[in-house]
C-alpha cells in the first residue's frame, strides 16, 4: 500500500564503492534523510551475487546469503554484511523510515557445478525461432552452496528448477538460448524477442512446484528476519504476473502485515504495463518507465520540446495510485545498459513535476541526490569518467515544499509548449497553497490561481527575489528563470 504523501529513495546506484560501506552509510543517514522528507528506502540487493562482495546484486547467487557465508570469495556482500544490514533497517525504523527489499526472481548464476541434459536451442533475438535440433548439453545449473551448507534452507538446485539458459559447455560458441527438457517459456511475460521469460543466467521455471515452494519460504524468512516493510520486484516482465501477485499474498498473510510492493516493468510502451497491473488486480505499483522517457526526451530536446505532452503516454497520468514516479536510476545512469539519462539542466524541472504534484509515488535517486563519479567502459569500447551533479539542494526545497504546501486541489496550466505551471490550494490543515512554474526555454510567466487573496509569496527556489502578490481573487502573476523552475509558497 502506497504511503499518504510519501516520498521514496533509491538508496544506491550502480557505481556505489564495493568496500563493503552502504549498510553504515544506510544507518548513518536515516536521521537526516527522515527530516528533509524521505519516507522509505529502496535497499539493493542484499545477498550474495556470482561477483562476490564486488556483486551489484543483480547477479543472484543464493538469496538465503544476506553477508553471513563464505561464498564467492566474500563473506559480505558489496554493501557488508548481514549483521549491518540488519543494523541498518533496525536504524532506518527507529528513523521512522521505511525500507524496501530488492527481490531478484529471474534468475540465478554461478552454479556450483555443471549438469547434462537435453535442451533445444532457439535464436537468442527470436525466442520463438529454433536454430538447432533437441540435444545434449552442459549447463551450469547445480546449486549446492557449499560454503552455507543447509543452513536457512536445505533445498539444492537442478536443472529441472530452471527452464532455460544461455551457455552449452559443450559448444561455447554458440549464441543460443537452449529451452531445457520438458520446458517452455513463461506465456504471461513481455513480447519482446517474441517472447522475453529469458533474460539470463538460469532462468528459473515459476510453474515448478519446488520452485514456488522455495521462493514462498524465502519471503516468509526474509521478513522474519530483517522486518522490511516491501519490495522491489526486479525485470518483472521477464517472469509470469500471475507469481508475483501470489508470492506477494503468501507473503502478506504469513506477516499478517500489508507490504507494499513496485515492480520494474522497463517498458516505454504503456499498455504493457497497464496489462500487468490488470493481471496482479493492482497489488503491485509500477515505475514509470514512460514518464522517465518523456524526461529524458526532453532533457535532450531543449526548448524544441513540447512540454505540455511530458505526461502523456504515462503509467501516472492513466492510473496514478498505482504509479511509482521517478526521473532516473541505477539502470538508465550514464554507461549503464538501459542508458537514457536525464540531463543535468532538466532534474529540477523533473523533480518538481514528480514531488510537487498530487499523482504519483515519488522515487529520488541517490545519485541525483548525492551526486556520483565513477568510470566504466561505455558501448563504443572507450573507457568513460562520469560526473553527476548533486542536486541535493534543490530536491531538499522540493521535499520541504511537499510537506509544508503541496495539499489540496490541483490546478493545471499547461497552456504553452515551453512553460508550464500548476497550483495546489492547500487544506484545512495546510493552508496557503503553492504554486509551480517551469520553463524549458526563456523565461516564463504565468497568472495562476491559488486561492489566497492579497497574500505575499516567495520563490522558495531562491532564483527569483521579487515577491509576488495575489489580487482580490487569488490570482498572481508567477515567474521563473530560463530552463529552470521556481516555486512560490506564501511568505511567513
Amino acid at each position: 500500500m502506497t504511503e499518504a504523501n510519501g516520498v521514496m529513495m533509491q538508496y544506491f546506484h550502480w557505481y556505489c564503492p564495493g568496500d563493503g560501506s552502504l549498510w553504515k552509510q544506510v544507518a548513518e543517514s536515516a536521521p537526516a534523510l527522515a527530516k528533509v522528507g524521505i519516507t522509505s528506502l529502496w535497499l539493493p540487493p542484499a545477498y550474495k551475487g556470482i561477483g562476490g562482495g564486488m556483486d551489484v546484486g543483480y547477479g543472484v547467487y543464493d538469496l538465503f546469503d544476506l553477508g553471513e557465508f563464505d561464498q564467492k570469495g566474500s563473506v559480505r556482500t558489496k554493501y557488508g554484511t548481514k549483521e549491518e544490514y540488519l543494523q541498518a533497517i533496525e536504524a532506518a525504523h527507529t528513523a521512522g523510515l521505511r525500507i524496501y527489499a530488492d527481490v531478484v526472481f529471474n534468475h540465478k548464476m554461478g552454479a556450483d557445478e555443471a549438469e547434462e541434459v537435453e535442451a533445444t536451442p532457439f535464436h537468442p533475438e527470436d525466442r520463438n525461432a529454433p536454430i538447432g535440433e533437441y540435444q545434449p548439453i552442459k549447463a551450469w545449473t547445480k546449486f549446492t552452496f557449499p560454503g552455507r551448507g543447509d543452513q536457512h534452507s536445505s533445498m539444492k538446485w537442478h536443472w529441472w528448477h530452471f527452464d532455460a539458459i544461455d551457455y552449452n559447455a559443450y559448444n561455447e560458441g554458440e549464441d543460443a538460448v537452449y529451452l531445457l527438457k520438458g520446458k517452455d517459456f513463461d506465456r504471461n511475460v513481455d513480447l519482446e524477442k517474441g517472447n522475453f521469460d529469458y533474460l539470463m543466467g538460469c532462468d528459473l521455471d515459476m510453474s515448478h512446484p519446488e520452485v514456488q515452494g522455495e521462493l514462498k519460504y524465502w519471503g516468509e524468512w526474509l521478513v522474519d528476519t530483517t522486518g522490511v516493510d516491501g519490495f522491489r520486484f526486479d525485470a518483472v516482465k521477464h517472469v509470469s504476473a500471475e507469481f508475483f501477485q501470489e508470492w506477494l499474498a503468501h507473503v502478506r498473510e504469513h506477516s499478517q502485515r500489508d507490504l507494499f510492493a513496485v515492480g520494474e516493468y522497463w517498458s516505454y510502451e504503456v499498455e504493457a504495463l497497464h496489462h500487468f497491473v490488470s493481471t496482479t488486480q493492482g497489488h503491485v505499483d509500477l515505475f514509470d518507465a514512460p514518464l522517465h522517457y518523456n524526461f529524458h526526451v526532453a532533457s535532450r530536446s531543449g526548448s524544441h520540446y513540447d512540454l505540455r505532452q511530458i505526461f502523456d503516454d504515462t503509467l501516472v497520468q492513466h492510473q496514478p495510485t498505482l504509479a511509482v514516479t521517478l526521473v532516473d536510476n541505477h539502470d538508465s545512469q550514464p554507461l549503464q545498459a538501459l542508458e537514457s539519462v536525464v540531463e543535468s539542466w532538466f532534474k529540477p524541472l523533473a523533480y518538481a513535476m514528480i514531488l510537487l504534484r498530487q499523482e504519483g509515488y515519488p522515487c529520488i535517486f541517490y545519485a541525483d541526490y548525492y551526486g556520483a563519479h565513477y568510470k566504466d567502459w561505455g558501448r563504443d569500447g572507450n573507457e568513460h569518467e562520469i560526473w553527476m551533479d548533486s542536486h541535493q539542494w534543490i530536491i531538499d526545497k522540493f521535499l520541504h515544499a511537499r510537506q509544508t504546501y503541496a495539499y489540496g486541489d490541483q490546478y493545471d496550466y499547461f497552456d504553452h509548449a515551453n512553460t508550464i505551471g500548476w497550483t495546489r490550494l492547500g487544506d484545512d490543515e495546510h493552508p496557503g497553497g503553492m504554486a509551480v512554474l517551469l520553463s524549458n526555454s526563456k523565461e516564463g510567466f504565468k497568472w495562476m490561481e491559488v486561492g489566497q487573496p492579497n497574500r505575499t509569496y516567495i520563490d522558495l527556489t531562491e532564483h527569483i527575489a521579487k515577491p509576488v502578490t495575489t489580487n482580490e481573487q487569488g490570482w498572481g502573476e508567477f515567474h521563473c528563470p530560463a530552463g529552470s523552475v521556481s516555486v512560490w509558497v506564501p511568505q511567513s
